[in-house]
């Protein structure tokens, strides 16, 4: 039975938020079917995202019509802002967090995370520009400014941006083994070396 990852988009997502976890997950889902997970990019609506920096992606599904989650990929940019004050949004965070095993957030995606409660008394990372609102939103997290990411069983943060390709990897890595995360990242080529 397959198991779905569902990649949240919304106007003013970060690009590389979504892309960069998308390259990793759908890498590794397209290349070893037999893991048994897929990824998909979900949305309000069908119509195409408008992203922080000016790029446009179509969602593949509503969020109403998707399939139940195993993973949820919360990704930040300036479209957060609003959904720190939207209780309608925050309520669904909260409804997924009662169904969906493993919630994940890249970037200000954890500041959602943190208005809906769900980090309360957690460790937990976002982009270092926003570490103090993580905090002013709830002062009970341990926020953790130098890690990538943070792994806290149930609920992973990465920090900003790029941040997210680690934190994907570490996910093939925790569902489909070491091994799988080191073909994947083979072959997408990740291996950072700054040019500065």
């Amino acid at each position: 039975m397959t198991k779905h990852i569902g990649i949240l988009l919304f106007d003013g997502v970060e690009e590389l938020d979504a892309v960069g976890p998308w390259e990793v997950l759908s890498w590794w889902t397209r290349t070893s079917p037999d893991d048994g997970y897929e990824v998909f990019l979900m949305a309000d609506s069908l119509e195409p995202m408008n992203c922080a920096k000016g790029m446009r992606i179509l969602p593949d599904v509503r969020v109403d019509a998707a399939p139940p989650l195993e993973v949820l990929i919360y990704p930040g940019g300036r479209g957060t802002r609003r959904h720190l004050l939207d209780e309608q949004r925050l309520e669904w965070v909260r409804t997924q967090r009662e169904t969906v095993p493993l919630m994940t957030s890249v970037c200000t995606g954890s500041l959602v995370y943190a208005a809906a409660g769900i980090l309360n008394g957690r460790p937990a990372t976002t982009h270092w520009s926003t570490l103090d609102r993580l905090r002013e939103l709830d002062q009970s997290i341990e926020v953790r400014p130098d890690d990538r990411f943070v792994d806290d069983g149930d609920v992973i943060t990465a920090a900003g941006v790029s941040a997210g390709i680690d934190m994907a990897l570490h996910l093939v890595a925790r569902l489909a083994g070491v091994e799988r995360a080191r073909e994947v990242r083979r072959g997408i080529q990740y291996d950072p070396e700054p040019p500065v």
